[in-house]
C-alpha cells in the first residue's frame, strides 16, 4: 500500500515512516511533486487535517491515470497543544502560536502581535519560549497534545484521533525531538520528549496513538 502523507514536515514525516507497518510506503508530499502551501482555515484540529487531506486528494485526482494507480490514498494530521490553565490555547495555533498576541491581551483576541519567521528551527525555540513565558507562576502547568488524522482512499474517508496528557515543563530539557518536545513531560514520565529515547516517545505520543487508530483502519 503507497499512501500520501500530507505534510512538509520533516519531523513529522520521520516519525510517521518509522511507525507504520511493514507493507505501508509512505510518500511525502516532494515525491509526488506537490508544492502549494496549504491554507489551514479550519477553526478545529479536525477542520485543519481535513483540509490537508482534501487539498492533497484533489491535486492526486488531477494527476494523470498512470500516476494515481500507484497511491493508494492520502491521510494528514493536525496536532495541537491545548493547555488547561491558558483555556486549551495554543490549539489549532500551536505551530504558530509565537505570533499571537500573549496573555496580556483581551480574552478572545487571536490577532498577531509579531513577525512571522523563516527558519524552522527558530520559530520551534519562538513557541517553547512563550510557553515557558505564558506559564510563568503558574502552578497548574497540565496540557495535553492531540493529534487528528483524516485518511482518504477509494474506499473510504474518516477520521482518527490520539491524546496524550502531560505537564509543562518548568525550563528546556533535551536535544531529541522537535517543536515542543523539550519542555513536554508526557504522563507517568519524569522526563521531556526531548530526553526520553525516540523509541519511547513513538510509543506513546499523541501522534503514535492515531497512527494506531490508522493502522487498523488500514488493516480491516
Amino acid at each position: 500500500m503507497r499512501l500520501v502523507f500530507a505534510s512538509n514536515n520533516a519531523h513529522k514525516l520521520s516519525e510517521v515512516r518509522a511507525m507504520v507497518p511493514a507493507g505501508v510506503e509512505v510518500l511525502s508530499l516532494h515525491e509526488i511533486g506537490f508544492d502549494q502551501e496549504i491554507d489551514e482555515t479550519g477553526r478545529t484540529l479536525a477542520e485543519n487535517s481535513r483540509i490537508k487531506a482534501d487539498t492533497v486528494a484533489a491535486f492526486i485526482s488531477s494527476q494523470p491515470s498512470s500516476i494515481r494507480r500507484q497511491i493508494d490514498g492520502v491521510f494528514a494530521d493536525d496536532t495541537g497543544l491545548e493547555i488547561d490553565a491558558l483555556g486549551g490555547k495554543p490549539g489549532v495555533y500551536t505551530a504558530r502560536w509565537y505570533l499571537m498576541c500573549d496573555n496580556r491581551c483581551a480574552k478572545g483576541d487571536e490577532k498577531i502581535s509579531g513577525s512571522p519567521l523563516h527558519d524552522e528551527m527558530m520559530i520551534f525555540k519562538a513557541n517553547r519560549a512563550k510557553a515557558l513565558r505564558e506559564l510563568a507562576g503558574e502552578s497548574n502547568r497540565d496540557c495535553h497534545f492531540k493529534t487528528v488524522i483524516t485518511l482518504i482512499t477509494n474506499d473510504q474517508e474518516c477520521q482518527v484521533e490520539g491524546i496524550v496528557r502531560g505537564r509543562i515543563a518548568e525550563a528546556e530539557y533535551g536535544e531529541g525531538g522537535f517543536g515542543y518536545d523539550p519542555i513536554f513531560i508526557p504522563e507517568g514520565y519524569d522526563k521531556t520528549f526531548g530526553e526520553l529515547p525516540a523509541e519511547v516517545k513513538n510509543s506513546i505520543s499523541h501522534r503514535a496513538k492515531a497512527l494506531t487508530e490508522l493502522v487498523k483502519l488500514l488493516k480491516a
